[in-house]
């Protein structure tokens, strides 16, 4: 935590003071719609290892779950507790400290990103020969507001002559969420199209929208800009992801989680104890009007929007959401295409229950039960980093 900056300058160095406060929530806020993540330096390479693929072992289960910690998670919380204590097999459980209670309170968003580690799992499974067999929620599935300590699944890894290799296996390293703005003039071919539907497979409902509907590209737009400053002018919502800044790349490399911030001059002044993470920016502040500018000129690059839907949300639903989420992504990555989620409109906290509602009339999902599971912006967009890896050993139950 940074050293607290009274607002209420004073004295001759006062003036200078604010100036670089301002600067820095205008550089932290203002990051070209990259959501708190604004970087211009590279990731520590040390955070990052995981991204150049796991080293061969005895145990095939390491091996797999090396390429399974590589699946998106919201904020990047990589929530995944791996226990391999029972030989020739794989529980997989929430780590319970490291849930978001204020963005996504009911934990949807942390079990899909179940679903997505166990989709790369499975992957990685079938590139070796064995079958994922996968049982969810072998003791029972959570209730519909709060997780606790029953597994999500319990995996056994079982060897199948002649399991075909899923092609996507092969973007697993490729991958990484792109949230700079893309390029509007090129919208994406047709048949990219079918191949990112042909991924998502059974179970949910595939839907997109591109350049040859501007009045719906529209609303998606307006749906997501308001939802961005929602979450962003709340201050218990804006601050869950203040504190789980990684800023400069000594935090990045300890933390190797969370939102990572490297821009130079947020680095100085934190450096210099004038960057103050101990409470959110105001609603009308510089830094505030920043973000959102910043996050309005990516939306307004964007050429299309995907999404996935459920005609129900229990967690079993949630989990294969997450799954096909994971195969869309790596499908859109085999295509050359960037994606970013864009989960601030399907959150359920209060404050963020008109953008809610709006979001599923948009897409038809007004049924009881029926759930617009992922939204997410496609397009080409220009190639970056990987996000931080915590690595497999930080998640594995000790003990």
């Amino acid at each position: 935590m940074s050293t607290h900056v009274d607002p209420r300058p004073s004295g001759p160095a006062a003036p200078r003071r604010a100036f670089l406060r301002l600067l820095g929530g205008a550089a932290l806020l203002g990051s070209g719609g990259a959501g708190l993540a604004g970087c211009s330096s590279r990731v520590p390479d040390e955070a990052i290892a995981a991204w150049r693929g796991p080293a061969e072992s005895a145990d095939l289960r390491l091996w797999v779950l090396g390429h399974a910690i590589l699946a998106p998670h919201s904020h990047n919380l990589q929530s995944w507790q791996v226990d391999l204590r029972q030989p020739g097999e794989i529980v997989l459980r929430v780590d319970l400290e490291r849930l978001l209670p204020q963005t996504d309170p009911l934990s949807r968003q942390i079990v899909v990103s179940q679903g997505t580690f166990l989709e790369l799992l499975d992957l990685a499974a079938r590139a070796r020969g064995h079958r994922a067999q996968i049982e969810l929620f072998p003791e029972g599935p959570f209730g519909p507001e709060r997780l606790d300590t029953r597994p999500v699944a319990r995996i056994r890894l079982l060897p199948e002559p002649g399991i075909a290799r899923d092609p996507l296996f092969g973007q697993i390293l490729r991958r990484h969420t792109n949230r700079k703005p893309y390029d509007p003039a090129r919208p994406v071919p047709a048949g990219a199209w079918a191949a990112l539907a042909a991924a998502a497979g059974p179970g949910v409902r595939f839907g997109h929208v591109g350049a040859d509907d501007a009045q719906a590209l529209a609303q998606h737009r307006r749906i997501a800009n308001e939802a961005w400053r929602i979450e962003l002018t709340t201050p218990h919502t804006i601050f869950e992801s203040i504190r789980l800044l990684r800023v400069g790349a000594a935090e990045v490399a300890q933390h190797r989680d969370g939102i990572t911030l490297l821009d130079p001059m947020v680095v100085a002044l934190e450096r210099l104890g004038l960057f103050d993470r101990s409470r959110p920016p105001a609603p009308d502040s510089s830094a505030t009007r920043a973000q959102i500018e910043g996050f309005e000129r990516a939306i307004a690059s964007t050429p299309a929007f995907l999404w996935l839907s459920t005609p129900a949300n229990d967690r079993i639903t949630q989990v294969q959401a997450g799954r096909a989420y994971a195969r869309v992504q790596l499908a859109a990555t085999a295509q050359g295409l960037a994606m970013q989620p864009l989960s601030q409109a399907l959150q359920e906290y209060r404050e963020v229950a008109a953008p809610y509602a709006e979001i599923h009339r948009l897409l038809g999902a007004t049924a009881a039960g029926h759930t617009v599971q992922m939204w997410a912006r496609l397009g080409f967009g220009e190639p970056v980093d990987p996000a931080p890896r915590r690595g497999l050993q930080a998640q594995l139950l000790q003990g």
